[in-house]
């Protein structure tokens, strides 16, 4: 499977370092450069605070101290940019590509052409069509659709007991990828189990703060005046801060007696605002995913054969469950 010889030395003095946060291997000297596991790594970009603590999860682990070489390509959000740096991974002969793929569709040829070369590719945070089963050797990411599920059992039972008009705005992801999908597919599901839940506007945020602002700045200009809106569910907390900032410069009140803002990703600004009490409920989605790649590739040069799916520990937050020293601990 590799591409060059990997000495015992490289096996034998790695070390857990827990108290870090990085699980896996730690050279106690120096690899030479025929010892370092090639990893090209192509990242969707940095349009979110969830993805830049992503990369900097991934840039943490896969150092040279720790006998890796990361060749770390920056896809500005484009997935052809993403397409070329893979078929650069490839004529260099890397040990691993990991691949954070924008969405789910469009890999065909570039995941058999890294299958052709003997190269395993590892998922991360999303995933890819169904059809591309074989061509990826493993995933490492979160459970989208959960995610979804969670929230949308909060806002059943917060909303249990009303008889009138619930009524939701929907703020969506990047089109097309896993995350969006999952959530959206969840919140779709409790739109049709709550009959009087009623849906005011469905916007393409791309899960950026900017984009959110726009879309739901002219959003709320082409409802009828006194519109009330009940829910926001972001796909993002990125979103959350531009609907956020939107509403109130309409004059909507966002937190406890006004509107109820849902938000994925839980990132420490995030949980900031859901203490302060302006988002209802923050649905973590850990971005600290670089030790179990680590796991998946350690696993491979092993000889072994890791997991197709390997799901990060989340859970849910409301403002009783936060406090200003636990959202100081938090690494993201």
């Amino acid at each position: 499977m590799r591409r060059r010889v990997i000495g015992a030395a490289l096996a034998a003095g790695l070390l857990l370092s827990a108290c870090s946060g990085i699980s896996g291997r730690m050279r106690a000297d120096a690899p030479t450069e025929e010892e370092l596991i090639v990893i090209g790594l192509s990242q969707v970009g940095a349009e979110s605070d969830w993805r830049v603590a992503n990369s900097e999860s991934m840039k943490a682990v896969f150092t040279e101290d720790r006998g890796y070489r990361l060749l770390f390509d920056d896809a500005r959000q484009k997935q052809e940019n993403q397409i070329s740096a893979i078929r650069k991974f490839i004529q260099q002969q890397v040990d691993y590509i990991v691949l954070m793929p924008i969405s789910e569709t469009g890999w065909d040829s570039v995941l058999q052409e890294a299958w052709r070369a003997g190269i395993p590719v590892i998922l991360v945070d999303r995933m890819v069509d169904k059809s591309y089963d074989n061509l990826y050797t493993a995933h490492v990411g979160s459970d989208f659709l959960q995610e979804g599920k969670l929230a949308a059992d909060w806002m059943e039972t917060r909303r249990r007991d009303e008889e009138g008009p619930v009524y939701v705005i929907h703020i969506q992801g990047t089109q097309g990828s896993t995350a969006q999908l999952g959530r959206t597919r969840a919140l779709e599901a409790a739109l049709e189990r709550n009959g009087n839940w009623t849906l005011l506007a469905q916007l393409d945020g791309d899960f950026t703060q900017a984009k959110t602002y726009e879309a739901m700045t002219v959003c709320l200009g082409e409802l009828p005046p006194g519109q009330e809106i009940d829910i926001v569910y972001c796909e993002n907390d990125n979103e959350a801060f531009g609907a956020i900032q939107a509403l109130e410069e309409n004059g909507y009140i966002c937190g406890e007696g006004g509107v109820d803002i849902i938000s994925f990703d839980a990132t420490r600004n995030c949980l900031t605002s859901c203490l302060e009490g302006k988002i209802a409920l923050a649905v973590e989605c850990n971005p600290l995913l670089g030790p179990k790649v680590e796991e998946v590739i350690q696993t491979l040069e092993a000889g072994g054969t890791p997991d197709k799916h390997t799901y990060a520990e989340e859970q849910c937050f409301t403002r009783e469950d936060l406090s200003e020293s636990f959202i100081a601990e938090r690494k993201y």
